[in-house]
């Protein structure tokens, strides 16, 4: 099998099905967050409460990431999904509950709006496993040799998902409303879940099976902090997310600022996934390993220049545009800091490496989502939108001055060795 095949990791039947595992598992969990916010800001009108689902579900994926890193080195990989996905599905049963008519009918809107942030809150915890699960069992279904192709189908695979889950969301809320959508969402948790047990268990590779807690902890954060690659690529995404993510306060702009109602919020909601999702697939055949710090410097300088775009615009077309070209240059962040996670990673300690990048990456989403809301509130949505652009400009900016040697980054030579 030729290492330059763009199809090399897709001529393994587990690899196969485990990409329909977590294009479902996407696709019902960025389905659900649409329709919750949604949900929310039609019953509050207060952007700070969208601020509040992202704190809700950070929270707990934040204090528990290290420790479920930990879990999951030691812990066989597909069973423990099985128990991740089956959490999912209580939780989307719970909110399919929650948005019955008659439950809305009967309890206070701020009763319903608690249950929602319990169950997000719950989803905080399920996800903190769910990341370091997937990134883990990755590695044992395909050769190391092709671990880049294999994160790059990964990672495509998500976005589409992202693509799809967002835009029928919309529309879903439109046409069914938001009970039979959280239905909709249900049923592709248990698709996944039936899909996943023709994946065969696979070994634990972590030879310190028992090892202590806090040990364990302390190990991958000293790999962390100690590779630089890894560190810097982490601490450049987070930055950018945590302030240059607009996605949170798209429910305002849709309903108050660009009148679009909830088809153009879906369509506003997958932009970004569909250039993220196009720049990915152009990467199976263009690998983007090669000179890899200085594309990541400018993808995420390209993002905080779209953000500010999307922020100032009036026009729905000009919002989609802006908002697709910011998730095309996100495609290069993340197809790049996947492949630096995935190379430089050792197999015993993929479960801790993956939960920092949640903590790092991940969370930071949620952080940002609240950031979002809360600067809305205080400097009004626009405001906020475009300084959290600057701020990311400001941040590539810093880095590319006090950091040379990420600025040099090549991963050439990583790629070459596990082609040997």
């Amino acid at each position: 099998m030729s290492v330059n095949d763009p199809y090399a990791a897709l001529k393994f039947k587990e690899f196969n099905i485990f990409l329909l595992v977590r294009f479902a598992m996407v696709f019902a969990w960025s389905m659900q967050f649409i329709v919750i916010e949604w949900q929310v800001y039609s019953m509050t009108k207060d952007p700070l409460s969208l601020g509040i689902i992202g704190l809700m579900e950070v929270i707990p994926a934040v204090s528990m990431a290290l420790f479920a890193g930990h879990i999951v080195d030691q812990k066989e990989k597909r069973n423990l999904l099985v128990k991740c996905i089956l959490g999912f599905s209580v939780i989307s049963f719970g909110l399919f509950m929650l948005s019955l008519p008659s439950v809305l009918e009967t309890y206070k809107t701020k009763t319903i709006l608690y249950g929602i942030y319990a169950l997000v809150f719950c989803g905080g915890l399920v996800r903190a496993f769910l990341g370091p699960t997937i990134f883990s069992l990755i590695a044992l279904i395909v050769p190391k040799k092709i671990y880049p192709n294999a994160a790059t189908w990964s990672s495509t695979t998500w976005q589409m998902a992202s693509v799809l889950g967002p835009a029928l969301a919309g529309f879903s809320i439109s046409l069914i409303g938001v009970h039979w959508s959280m239905c909709v969402i249900f049923g592709f948790s248990l698709l996944a879940l039936t899909a996943l047990f023709n994946i065969s268990k696979k070994p634990i590779l972590n030879p310190k099976i028992g090892e202590p807690v806090f040990q364990s902890l302390r190990e991958g954060l000293t790999f962390v902090f100690k590779t630089r690659a890894v560190l810097g690529a982490l601490t450049l995404d987070m930055i950018a997310v945590l302030f240059g993510g607009a996605v949170a306060l798209l429910p305002i702009f849709a309903q108050d600022i660009l009148h679009v109602g909830s088809e153009g919020f879906g369509v506003l909601r997958a932009a970004p996934a569909v250039g993220a999702a196009l720049t990915m697939l152009g990467s199976t055949r263009f690998p983007l390993h090669k000179n890899a710090g200085k594309k990541l410097l400018i993808a995420v300088f390209g993002f905080g220049v779209c953000m500010i775009v999307f922020g100032l615009s009036t026009y729905f077309w000009l919002s989609v545009i802006a908002l697709f070209l910011s998730g095309a240059v996100d495609g290069v962040s993340m197809i790049i800091r996947q492949t630096i996670l995935q190379l430089k990673t050792p197999d015993n300690m993929r479960g801790r490496v993956a939960s920092v990048n949640s903590m790092f990456v991940g969370s930071s989403n949620e952080l940002g989502a609240f950031e979002s809301g809360l600067t809305a509130k205080l400097m009004g949505t626009v405001t906020a939108v475009v300084f959290g652009g600057t701020m990311t400009l400001l941040t590539v900016g810093l880095t590319a001055i006090v950091s040379p040697k990420f600025r040099k980054l090549d991963l050439q030579k990583d790629v070459e060795d596990h082609e040997r």
